[in-house]
């Protein structure tokens, strides 16, 4: 393999990893699962997230608890970009954030996670990062849907969990078993 191949295969499999590590954040928030989001930070690093600034440890300690008061939380990551600069890189990452609460109104929030990852021991995870918030936003429910029975029917578990009990973590997955088609009712 020619050096110039080989440089790009490189930064493919570090940018890759660099994903890696955003996915695990994002989804180790939304469960609740500390020791997810903690093995995405260095011990050293500091968490710079609007009204906290501190440590990985209790920046999720402060996470977890604020997003109690949801139903629950969804992180969505967008827009990714990720300079490369040996065992250091510097990204941008857009984010959506939603927090479902009891009742209306819920949350969307809108930012971007500026983030300087580095590679220790081989393992790249953040070494700091700055959360930039855009926008909240209130959002409502939607009353043209609001007619629809649960899709879940009595006895059914929801799958949707804020711990390691949600399906996401099942190996292997268990759908629900096939049954008859119920009509939905059309306003």
């Amino acid at each position: 393999m020619d050096a110039a191949l080989e440089k790009k295969l490189r930064e493919m499999v570090d940018r890759h990893e660099i994903w890696q590590v955003m996915m695990r954040y994002g989804r180790g928030l939304d469960r609740l699962d500390v020791e997810l989001a903690r093995s995405c930070y260095f011990d050293d690093a500091i968490e710079d997230h609007g009204h906290f600034v501190g440590t990985p440890d209790d920046f999720i300690q402060w996470a977890n608890q604020a997003s109690l008061s949801f139903e629950s939380i969804q992180h969505g990551l967008m827009n990714h970009i990720c300079e490369l600069d040996g065992d250091n890189a510097h990204c941008e990452t857009y984010f959506l954030f939603t927090g479902v609460a009891a009742k209306p109104p819920h949350l969307l929030a809108m930012g971007r996670y500026i983030d300087h990852f580095q590679r220790r021991n081989s393992e790249w995870r953040i070494a700091n990062r700055v959360m930039i918030l855009e926008r909240n936003i209130e959002l409502f429910d939607n009353r043209a849907l609001a007619h629809l029975p649960s899709a879940y029917r009595d006895g059914e578990v929801q799958p949707a969990t804020r711990d390691r009990n949600d399906v996401s973590y099942q190996r292997p997955l268990r759908p629900r078993k096939p049954r008859p088609v119920i009509t939905l009712p059309m306003k």
